[in-house]
């Protein structure tokens, strides 16, 4: 099973194209995932450059934060899925519903999303991700029951923060969740924080060990499946994301540095 690595936009919205997949090429990843612009030609500008550097691209789409109203939540998230899709990406990781929307609701828009995904032949994942229908264990295991197509990203750093552990009390639960995994974003959370502040040190050793056992199982689980390809992204973020000092507002690490600290990592874990 071929195992692609890609880096996060995100935190490096800043930097033009060009320079930002220039700095993607030289750390050593195999593509990027990023959000992409609803302007066609600035999206397939994109697109273009990152096909034309040789690299893959994964879409995400999380901007349907900003529309709380069902109606326009839903609207909003199949506008950005087909754009996402018609320029056919290895998948698009889709920040889907909200926690307090009725499960008929969320199940509509997992319906548009399935719907989608069938007429452009491209795979969409649902993150495990807070305030999303995913954002507590408790809150997603119906929807496995209810929709036996349901496809994850595991972002599991969301509910170490949700459930105030490092899921060490419910081995029930994520063998109901990890076999849905298709997609991880590689970001090491801990009990009070989506995020440490360095996955190196060793303090953050009981974190970094958690994650890494829930990595390792789900791509054991999709090697088993006879899966051709697992892809993952590390997804250290921005400030708040990155701890930062009090009154300064000085980030106490660099996201950028952790990203590509992590690639090496799995590099070395998953693609001997």
């Amino acid at each position: 099973m071929k195992v692609s690595i890609f880096a996060p936009h995100w935190g490096s919205n800043d930097l033009p194209p060009d320079v930002f997949i220039a700095k993607v090429k030289e750390a050593g990843f195999d593509g990027i995932e990023m959000s992409l612009p609803l302007d066609r030609a600035q999206r397939d500008n994109w697109a273009y450059k990152i096909a034309n550097a040789g690299l893959d691209l994964i879409v995400a789409q999380w901007e349907t934060v900003f529309h709380s109203d069902f109606a326009a939540h839903k609207q909003a998230l199949g506008e950005l899925l087909r754009n996402a899709c018609e320029v056919q990406p290895v998948l698009v990781n889709s920040h889907t519903g909200k926690d307090w929307y009725t499960p008929q609701q969320n199940e509509e828009l997992i319906a548009l999303a399935a719907e989608i995904s069938k007429e452009h032949g491209v795979p969409v994942v649902h993150e495990i991700h807070r305030s999303r229908f995913s954002g507590h264990p408790m809150l997603l295991l119906p929807y496995l029951d209810r929709v036996p197509a349901l496809q994850l990203n595991a972002d599991l750093s969301h509910w170490c923060v949700a459930c105030e552990s490092l899921l060490e009390d419910q081995p029930a639960t994520l063998d109901k969740v990890l076999p849905r995994v298709r997609h991880i974003h590689a970001r090491v959370g801990h009990q009070q924080g989506p995020q440490v502040a360095d996955f190196r040190a060793p303090e953050n050793a009981d974190a970094l060990k958690a994650h890494l056992a829930w990595w390792d199982r789900i791509i054991e689980l999709r090697r088993n499946d006879g899966a051709e390809r697992m892809t993952l992204t590390p997804e250290f973020g921005p400030a708040p994301y990155t701890y930062t000092l009090p009154y300064t507002g000085q980030p106490v690490s660099n996201a950028w540095d952790q990203n590509v600290a992590m690639l090496k990592l799995l590099r070395e874990r998953y693609c001997q």
